[in-house]
């Protein structure tokens, strides 16, 4: 026969409840703790020790090497496939703008502004980030799972020094030389779209070049291109040496990197733009 049910009974059970939910709670309280202040804290401290191994010799070459020609590999083709219909839709864009204000001799000049400022960066970056960038977590994370990493210190070999300065300095590098890339291909575009599509006189586009473009925005984008670059490696190599959980985790850590590695870049693009505009004076026309 089954006791009745009490009110002490009640209130216990409304207890274990009420702990259950307070449970939830500060597990929900850790993990927004962990995202907001542990992690870009764990970061920044890789950040700072990858800082001193990069200047630790003998440097490895050799890795830099096979790393830079990999990620060039995967990037060059998609780059200049992204680059010329970017290119074209700047060029389409901006060349139907200024011809409603009766300006249409400055087409040239305006895609060579924003194609050179800001498009070929980020095509750069994100393709970096994407496919580079993704490919590098995979290979520490899968180095981490298989406890290479921990057999590396046994062995007192700095995994930092080992893998990821070459890996951050090959994307970095690297990503200087498809800025450029992205930048002539885009504008071979914007030239294809202006005076094929839109009736503009290929002269009328190459005499406008100089107008508003001027040699700090190519080292602008030469900046901007190197430090996305460095950010890339850098996300790709935490999240590859904090990966857990088997080849799920792994899975995880690769989604994270590219994620928040697009996120990253689009503030320092921000950031960069609004401080390049501060210190350089637009050129007059």
């Amino acid at each position: 026969m089954s006791t009745p049910d009490t009110g002490i009974d009640a209130g216990r059970r409304r207890g274990r409840k009420g702990g259950g939910s307070s449970a939830r709670f500060r597990k929900v309280g850790d993990g927004a703790v962990n995202v907001l202040v542990k992690e870009p804290g764990r970061f920044f401290a890789l950040c700072l020790d990858t800082g001193r191994a990069m200047f630790k010799w003998p440097f490895q070459w050799r890795e830099f090497i096979q790393q830079a020609w990999f990620i060039v590999s995967v990037t060059v083709v998609p780059t200049m496939l992204v680059a010329i219909p970017f290119g074209g839709i700047l060029s389409l864009q901006v060349g139907g703008l200024i011809r409603q204000f009766g300006a249409q001799s400055f087409t040239g000049a305006t895609a060579v502004a924003a194609i050179v400022r800001e498009a070929s960066p980020l095509v750069t970056s994100l393709l970096v980030a994407g496919a580079a960038g993704s490919a590098i977590c995979a290979d520490i994370g899968s180095r981490k799972i298989r406890e290479e990493i921990d057999a590396m210190e046994v062995l007192g070999i700095n995994p930092l020094h080992r893998l990821v300065v070459p890996r951050m300095l090959a994307c970095a590098f690297v990503a200087l030389f498809l800025n450029g890339l992205v930048s002539v291909v885009g504008l071979m575009g914007g030239y294809f779209f202006n005076v094929m599509l839109q009736g503009g006189t290929p002269g009328a586009y190459l005499a406008s070049f100089n107008a508003i473009a001027q040699l700090p925005d190519l080292l602008q984008a030469e900046v901007k291109a190197f430090v996305f670059g460095i950010t890339a490696g850098l996300v790709a190599a935490y999240k590859g040496l904090n990966a857990k959980g088997g080849p799920k985790g792994v899975g995880d850590a690769v989604n994270q990197t590219v994620v928040i590695t697009f996120m990253l870049l689009f503030v320092e693009n921000f950031l960069i733009s609004s401080l390049y505009f501060q210190l350089v004076p637009s050129k007059g026309m």
